[in-house]
């Protein structure tokens, strides 16, 4: 018993123990935290007041100058502010001049600007080491010269006035940036001394890392494009081109959605060139050429200032090189497909001024004509009202030469096998009392075949040496023009089956140069078929004297072919 109350008076004295040095280390580790909180209190005051201790703005001169030996260009900024917390210098404004051949306006404007630096040198060394550049809603302009000279050409560059050295000045002979970005800009790119708006771009974001003058660095860009539509660039750039920084070399992604084709700027609005496109393609510059390769498709695509847009949608495959220096652009491979329907262009485009002159060919063999109806209202080409093509294909040679705005196109054009349905050729001829009815009638017209010379242009779209079978009726030949509101001017003339077969015989050898002439007038969409009268006296003529001499020559020829068909023959 004695035992026992010993060995609990010893339990209770350990529990009081331990609880005691509980009680200790409790009070101790409370101590800990509250000094440990006041450190961290403390750290945190001073770095709330360093920038009261550290008077970041008299460092401005520096940055201005870093800044302005490394792009060129005289840069100013506002007011600097400093966040320890951040790591970062704020400047209230930026302004860097443009070239003063191009303009005494600012080239880039930002409201804010934001300095990454790296803290422990600038606190303790009042050394300035840049991390980082961020341009907020920055305001870009570039500006293209007559001899394609832009107006960023000469950052960084040969063109400027001589900097103090970096010795002088303090500032790193090559600046490096661990990251450069710009956010929420708005860019706009023009002509210098131009009539024409500057194309904008907005929501322009881009980030660039470890940029160097002297090094390559990668880049990503996205933009909004005027009048709707996105675009996306990726991939490196550099070494800077220390005389000429539009031609640094370049290896890049581009990825386009929705550009309106119309609002670009690539085209201008004379050309009446419209439609919604999409681009995926790469483009490699070593800063002298340029090689691109990619796919375009079109979809509402528009050809002419009349025309309306198409529902057949457009893909293009090309290959191309460009020339810096010639400011030309070759077309190695421009495969169209429309449909079934192919088609190759290739040729070459120069840049003249703010002119595209373009020296094309587009070679279109045995095209169907189904897949090619759907475009037809985007050239303007309207057909007879309730008419369509059907069936058959179209063939075409053409060169295509001149400004966008004043192409001009030319070239053999051949149909094969077509049908015109809902419009009736023979009964159009056969109303004419110069027909007498010999023109059979059918609700459709079957072209056979179908050839012709074309020059097209926006004064006037000519038609030469037009030579049209079309069966169970003859042959029609002739020329004519169609004006851009649609009017039409042809002078035709038609052999008729019935007619030739009733004066085979008559004729055999003699110089056939009969049939009855007529005229095509009103629209495209409502033509009209005219007697040619002056025409029909000139014949009948010409058949007289052809009588006349046949009958004394004993009808052997060559002289009454001769003169009868030059009475019969229009100027």
């Amino acid at each position: 018993m004695a035992i026992d109350m010993v060995q609990l008076k010893s339990a209770q004295a350990k529990l009081m123990q331990s609880k005691l040095m509980q009680s200790e280390w409790v009070q101790s580790n409370q101590r800990a935290l509250k000094i440990a909180a006041g450190v961290l209190a403390g750290v945190f005051i001073i770095l709330l007041a360093l920038p009261l201790f550290i008077n970041i703005d008299k460092f401005r001169p520096k940055f201005e100058s870093v800044l302005t030996e490394n792009l060129g260009r005289p840069v100013s900024l506002g007011e600097l502010s400093l966040s320890v917390l951040s790591g970062s210098v704020s400047v209230s404004d930026l302004k860097i001049a443009d070239d003063s051949a191009f303009s005494q306006s600012p080239f880039i404007t930002a409201k804010s600007l934001k300095v990454g630096v790296e803290m422990l040198p600038l606190v303790f060394s009042k050394e300035l080491n840049i991390t980082g550049i961020v341009l907020d809603e920055p305001q870009i302009t570039l500006i293209e010269a007559a001899n394609g000279t832009w107006n960023f050409s000469s950052l960084g560059g040969a063109s400027v006035k001589q900097q103090p050295t970096s010795k002088e000045s303090g500032a790193p002979q090559n600046l490096t940036i661990g990251k450069l970005e710009i956010k929420n800009g708005r860019m706009s790119i023009g002509n210098a001394n131009s009539s024409s708006s500057l194309q904008v771009y907005d929501n322009v974001n881009a980030e660039m890392t470890n940029v160097s003058a002297k090094t390559q660095f990668p880049f990503k860009l996205k933009a909004d494009l005027p009048g709707g539509g996105t675009a996306e660039v990726s991939g490196n750039a550099g070494p800077l081109n220390p005389s000429n920084s539009a031609r640094t070399p370049l290896d890049a992604t581009i990825n386009v959605e929705n550009l309106d084709l119309a609002s670009s700027g690539f085209v201008g609005p004379a050309s009446g060139v419209g439609g919604l496109s999409d681009f995926k393609g790469t483009m490699n510059s070593d800063g002298n050429r340029v090689q691109g390769v990619g796919k375009i498709s079109i979809e509402k695509v528009k050809l002419s200032p009349k025309g309306t847009p198409a529902a057949q949608t457009v893909n293009i495959d090309y290959s191309l090189n460009a020339d810096l220096e010639t400011r030309s652009i070759t077309i190695s491979q421009g495969d169209i497909g429309i449909g079934k329907a192919t088609a190759q262009l290739t040729g070459k485009a120069q840049t003249q001024g703010e002119a595209k002159v373009l020296n094309l060919r587009l070679n279109a063999p045995n095209m169907p004509i189904d897949e090619l109806q759907a475009m037809l209202p985007a050239l303007g080409f309207t057909l007879p009202s309730g008419s369509k093509l059907q069936g058959g294909t179209l063939s075409a040679d053409l060169a295509i030469s001149g400004t966008l705005d004043q192409l001009v196109i030319s070239g053999p054009v051949r149909m094969s096998n077509a049908k015109l349905v809902g419009f009736d050729m023979g009964s159009k001829l056969g109303s004419l009392s110069s027909f007498g009815g010999k023109a059979s009638s059918n609700s459709d017209t079957t072209i056979q075949n179908a050839s012709l010379n074309a020059r097209m242009s926006p004064q006037m779209t000519n038609a030469d040496s037009i030579n049209v079978t079309i069966a169970s009726l003859g042959v029609v030949t002739g020329a004519g023009s169609v004006s851009p509101s649609g009017a039409l001017n042809f002078s035709m003339v038609a052999n008729l089956e019935t007619e030739r077969s009733e004066a085979r015989a008559e004729r055999k050898g003699r110089d056939d140069r009969g049939g009855i002439p007529f005229s095509i007038q009103g629209t495209t969409s409502n033509p009209t078929f005219v007697a040619d009268k002056v025409g029909l006296a000139a014949s009948a003529a010409g058949n007289a004297v052809q009588g006349a001499i046949s009958k004394k020559t004993g009808g052997t020829g060559v002289a009454a072919g001769a003169v009868g068909g030059r009475l019969g023959r229009k100027n």
